[in-house]
C-alpha cells in the first residue's frame, strides 16, 4: 500500500491490538518482500488491513511503498525477553509525543492520555479511544509499566448511552448517512449484505481525516451486523 502523500503525518495505530499480534505472528514463516494488498487482502477486510499497515507505517515497521525496515526483521526473529525490549523500543520512539511529555506515564489519568493524544493529532474521541487501547496493549506486551488508571479505565470502558441509541452512522465530511434498521429485506438477501452493499466506496484521493471517518463508519457497520 502506498500513501499518496508521505509527508503527511501519520496517525497513532487505532487498528485491534490482537489483529496486530496475529499478523507478525503469522510472518515468523516468512516475511514478504513487501506489504501490500496482495499480501494481506485474503486474511483481513478492506479497512482493517489498511489500518493494519497504517499501524506499521507509524511504528517504523514497513517503509512507506510497503517494504519491511529492519526493525520488522528483528521483532519477528525475536521470543519472550528480547522481544519484549524490541517492543519497548517501538513504544518508546514511535509514542516520543507521549512520553517526552510533562505527564509521568505511571501516574497518569485517563483524560491526561486523551488530551496527549488529541493535542498531537486531530483524530476523534472514538478513534482516540482505540489509538489509546493499541497503545496500552503495546506497552504492555514490552513489559513497560502504565498508570493504572489508564488501564483500569480503558479495560472498563463503555459506549455512552447516547451512542447505543443512535440509529445512523454518519461520516459528515463524505456527506453520507447510513441508515440502521430492523426492517424487513428480500427473501434470500441477509441484511448485512444489503447495508454493506450500499456503503459508499473507499476514495483513495479523500482526505486523512475523511479516510479516518470512513474506516470507523465501516467498522461500526460490521459490528451492528455481526460482521465485526
Amino acid at each position: 500500500m502506498m500513501l499518496s502523500n508521505p509527508s503527511k503525518k501519520l496517525l497513532p495505530p487505532y487498528v485491534s491490538y490482537r489483529t496486530f499480534l496475529n499478523f507478525i505472528e503469522g510472518l515468523e514463516q516468512t516475511i514478504p518482500a513487501r506489504i501490500d494488498r496482495s499480501y494481506w487482502g485474503e486474511r483481513l477486510s478492506g479497512s482493517t488491513g489498511a489500518q493494519l499497515v497504517a499501524a506499521l507505517r507509524f511504528l517504523d515497521l514497513v517503509d512507506v511503498s510497503g517494504f519491511p525496515t529492519l526493525k520488522l526483521r528483528q521483532l519477528v526473529g525475536s521470543r519472550e525477553d528480547q522481544r519484549a525490549e524490541i517492543l519497548k523500543q517501538i513504544t518508546l520512539e514511535s509514542y516520543s509525543f507521549f512520553f517526552e511529555s510533562q505527564v509521568d506515564p505511571q501516574s497518569a489519568t485517563y483524560a491526561q492520555m486523551e488530551e496527549a493524544f488529541h493535542d498531537n493529532y486531530q483524530i476523534a474521541n472514538d478513534v482516540a479511544r482505540k489509538c489509546i487501547k493499541f497503545f496500552i496493549g503495546l506497552a504492555g506486551n514490552s513489559g513497560m509499566k502504565i498508570s493504572p488508571f489508564v488501564t483500569k479505565k480503558n479495560r472498563t470502558s463503555r459506549p455512552t448511552a447516547s451512542a447505543k441509541k443512535s440509529s445512523k452512522i454518519q461520516t459528515k465530511n463524505a456527506g453520507t448517512e447510513i441508515p440502521i434498521s430492523s426492517a424487513t429485506v428480500p427473501n434470500g438477501i441477509s441484511l448485512d449484505k444489503l447495508l454493506i452493499d450500499k456503503f459508499p466506496g473507499f476514495d483513495p484521493s479523500w482526505p486523512d481525516d475523511v479516510k479516518i471517518k470512513w474506516f470507523a463508519a465501516f467498522d461500526e457497520l460490521l459490528k451492528r451486523t455481526g460482521g465485526g
